[in-house]
């Protein structure tokens, strides 16, 4: 079977919304050598190589919205999608306290190669889908740990991330969470909400394309009655921030 680097689901709906997964898979292409970049198995279950839970979501939240989703297919290890082409941390040679063996001496000229196997085939997709909407939400879905290196629980259930340049659907989707009670919405937790390149970046702030990041935390869409629940509740309040932002 031919390796694809994305995958694709309800190109052809109407809604403005793009739901989009740039962590989706802890995928590694035969091409880059397959397996596991040297890791142990487990490692590639963690946080490290892709956003556990997020795929789910993003699948079930593009079903609620009638919206295509257009996911990834390999690791964050491999190269990050999230990430500005030029971006030092594209390839990590050390994440989270963890040496990434098959990345160590990978140069200029392997970083290109894997940006034309996966990175720059997901974006062009990505951006074929957005193109054929009028005028696009994009809309990223990402995962978080619960804890940092051993420190105490995240407060933060969900995370709305934005830039400055642009919060015209952010902050009505925040206070759209906030008002449906129960939740401690991070804006802009637990990360800054924009890197130059970065998809949200390259897909809609270059395009002047309403956005945002949502930001799940993991130990809250772990099986698929959680997944789907949070997906109704996204899609409740995108829809609410929709018709107040009148974007």
């Amino acid at each position: 079977m031919t390796y694809a680097p994305y995958s694709i689901v309800g190109e052809d709906l109407p809604k403005r919304f793009v739901v989009i997964c740039d962590h989706a898979a802890n995928t590694v292409p035969d091409a880059v050598g397959g397996g596991s970049l040297g890791l142990r198995n487990e490692d590639m279950q963690r946080h490290i190589a892709y956003d556990p839970g997020a795929a789910a979501v993003s699948l079930a939240l593009a079903e609620v919205l009638g919206a295509p989703a257009v996911l990834s297919n390999f690791s964050r290890l491999v190269i990050d999608p999230n990430r500005g082409e030029d971006d030092p941390t594209l390839v990590m040679r050390l994440y989270d306290g963890t040496i990434i063996p098959a990345n160590r001496e990978a140069g200029p000229e392997e970083i290109e190669r894997r940006k034309s196997l996966c990175y720059l085939p997901y974006h062009d997709a990505v951006e074929r889908v957005a193109v054929l909407r009028e005028d696009p939400v994009m809309v990223s879905v990402h995962s978080f740990t619960p804890q940092l290196r051993g420190r105490g629980l995240r407060p933060w259930q969900v995370g709305v991330l934005h830039s400055h340049r642009d919060t015209r659907l952010a902050m009505p989707l925040l206070h759209a969470l906030e008002e449906q009670g129960g939740l401690t919405v991070g804006d802009n937790q637990p990360y800054g909400g924009h890197l130059p390149g970065d998809s949200m970046d390259r897909h809609a702030l270059s395009h002047g394309r309403p956005n945002a990041l949502i930001e799940l935390r993991q130990d809250l869409i772990e099986d698929e009655t959680a997944q789907r629940e949070w997906a109704e509740r996204l899609a409740l309040a995108l829809d609410a921030a929709v018709a107040q932002a009148q974007v």
